[in-house]
C-alpha cells in the first residue's frame, strides 16, 4: 500500500508524540505492515531516510539506519565484560538484532532468545531481514513465551542475560521490577555472570533509572550504567543497565580487546565501550550513589 495523504494522516493521529511534551517524526514512503497481535500493535513502514521502521504500540523500536548502535551495545557491553560467555539468554528482542550480534562472538556456543510475541519475529523476518539473520544461526535457540516465566525454570544456567525490552508499559512492564532482577540473578551462572538491560534515557527517565539502580544494587554487588547515541529514540540516546555477580567488576573495560576490535560491527569498538560509561555530570550525580 502506498503512503498517500490518508496513511500519513493516520500515523499522525495515533502517534502525535512518543513521549508527553515532545514529538519525533519520520516521513513515510509506504506502510508495509499493520496489525494488532495478541499483545500489542505492530506497524512496519518504509521511511524516506531511515529505511524500514518497526513500531510497537506507537513507539519506534528500530530503524534500519541506526539500529546498529542499540543492538551492538546491548549485546557487546556485557559479552566483552565477561571472560568466557558460552551460553547467553536474550529476553525480548523479537526483531533479531541483538541475537545477530550475540552469535558473532567467537566464545558464544548457544544463544537462547525468549520472545513473547511470535508476530514480532515473523514480521521482522519479512521486513527487517538484515536484523533477523541471527535466527538462522546454528547457535540460536528460539523460545516463544514469557521471559519472566522462563527464568523461573533456569537456575544458574547463563553466563550473560540480555533484556531487550520495549518501554515499561504493556508486555514489558514486568521487566522493570525488582522481582525480575532477582530472577535474572538466579538464572546467572556464577561467578562471572552478567546481565544487561535496556535502560531508557538519562534525559527523560532519570528518576526511573535511579529507582531501578537502587534496587539492583541490593541484588548485585556491581551495577553500572552506560549510554549510546540513537537518533530515532526519544531524546536521541538510550541507556544500558549492567550488573555483575562479581564484586568490583570493571564493566567499563573489555576483557579481550582483540576480540572487541575483530568483531564485524558498525558502531561498537573497544573505545566506544569505555566511553559509554562516561556519564554527564547531572546523571553521574544522581546515579553514582543510589543507596
Amino acid at each position: 500500500m502506498a503512503a498517500g495523504d490518508e496513511d500519513k494522516k493516520w500515523f499522525r493521529e495515533v502517534n502525535p508524540s512518543f513521549w508527553p511534551g515532545q514529538a519525533f517524526s519520520l516521513e513515510i514512503d509506504e506502510v508495509l505492515h499493520q496489525q494488532r497481535s495478541k499483545y500489542q500493535d505492530v506497524l512496519v513502514f518504509k521511511s524516506k531516510t531511515y529505511g524500514n521502521v518497526l513500531v510497537l504500540d506507537n513507539c519506534i523500536q528500530c530503524t534500519e539506519r541506526d539500529e546498529c548502535a542499540y543492538q551492538e551495545m546491548l549485546g557487546f557491553l556485557p559479552l566483552l565484560a565477561h571472560p568466557n560467555p558460552k551460553k547467553v539468554l536474550i529476553i525480548g528482542g523479537g526483531d533479531g538484532g541483538v541475537l545477530r550480534e550475540v552469535v558473532k562472538h567467537p566464545q558464544v556456543e548457544q544463544a537462547v532468545l525468549c520472545e513473547i510475541d511470535q508476530d514480532v519475529i515473523d514480521v521482522s523476518k519479512k521486513y527487517l531481514p538484515n536484523m533477523a539473520q541471527g535466527f538462522s544461526s546454528p547457535k540460536a535457540v528460539i523460545n516463544v513465551g514469557d521471559g519472566f516465566e522462563y527464568l523461573k525454570n533456569h537456575s544458574q544456567e547463563f553466563d550473560v542475560i540480555i533484556t531487550d525490552s520495549s518501554d515499561p508499559e504493556g508486555p514489558a512492564e514486568s521487566l522493570f521490577q525488582e522481582s525480575f532482577y532477582s530472577l535474572l540473578k538466579s538464572a546467572l551462572k556464577p561467578p562471572h555472570g552478567i546481565i544487561c538491560c535496556q535502560g531508557e534515557s538519562i534525559w527523560l527517565h532519570l528518576s526511573l533509572i535511579k529507582k531501578i539502580m537502587t534496587f539492583a544494587r541490593d541484588i548485585f554487588p556491581t551495577v553500572a550504567y552506560a549510554f549510546a547515541s540513537t537518533p530515532t529514540y526519544p531524546s536521541g540516546t538510550i541507556g544500558f543497565l549492567i550488573c555483575s555477580l562479581e564484586k568490583d567488576k570493571k564493566l567499563n573495560e573489555p576483557v579481550d580487546e582483540k576480540i572487541a576490535d575483530q568483531l564485524d560491527t558498525r558502531f561498537y569498538t573497544a573505545d566506544i565501550h569505555r566511553a559509554a560509561f562516561a556519564l554527564p555530570a547531572f546523571a553521574r550525580k544522581e546515579l553514582s550513589n543510589t543507596k
